[in-house]
């Protein structure tokens, strides 16, 4: 009994592991998705947005607004498209660090606010792109085959479980 289970368990981590470049893919369109759609109603209402930016106080609010939307709308493209991945993600850092600064924090008084705040959660996912990069299934990797550029190899321990390896 207990052979089976490990034959199944083998079976079926082996069969994530086929597919495990969907759940990147998923996770990048569906995140960027999001933040294109932000970023195209800000663009459309940048009058208001702008607006929002004169009340809680943020220097230079017709132009960081602008740029605020933009990111967001042309972040979120890239994003999805897996195009540009890491490097967009600095400045979508940077526009979710702002905007806990200079927006959130004032809202939330203690540890736990911060964990929930929605700011956050973004910020982790744009850290972990930034990081792991988009997956197999984006441009970046067509490009870096295109261009030869090695990013990273795979080796296989004797337990049969993959482990990242950085070529140089």
């Amino acid at each position: 009994m207990r052979q089976l289970i490990a034959d199944k368990a083998t079976q079926l981590l082996e069969w994530l592991h086929r597919i495990e470049w969907v759940g990147p893919l998923v996770v990048r369109v569906v995140f960027g998705y999001f933040w294109l759609e932000t970023g195209i109603a800000k663009v459309h209402n940048l009058d208001g947005f702008t607006q929002r930016f004169v009340g809680w106080g943020i220097p230079f609010p017709a132009f960081s607004a602008g740029l605020s939307a933009w990111t967001e709308l042309l972040g979120g493209l890239l994003i999805m498209l897996g195009l540009f991945t890491r490097l967009v993600c600095i400045p979508m850092l940077i526009n979710m660090a702002v905007a806990v600064v200079l927006v959130v924090s004032a809202n939330l008084t203690g540890l736990d606010d911060y964990v929930e705040a929605d700011e956050i959660v973004y910020s982790l996912i744009f850290f972990w792109l930034l990081i792991s990069g988009p997956g197999k299934a984006s441009l970046d990797t067509l490009v870096a085959r295109a261009l030869g550029i090695r990013t990273a190899a795979v080796a296989t321990s004797p337990s049969r479980m993959a482990i990242p390896v950085i070529v140089d």
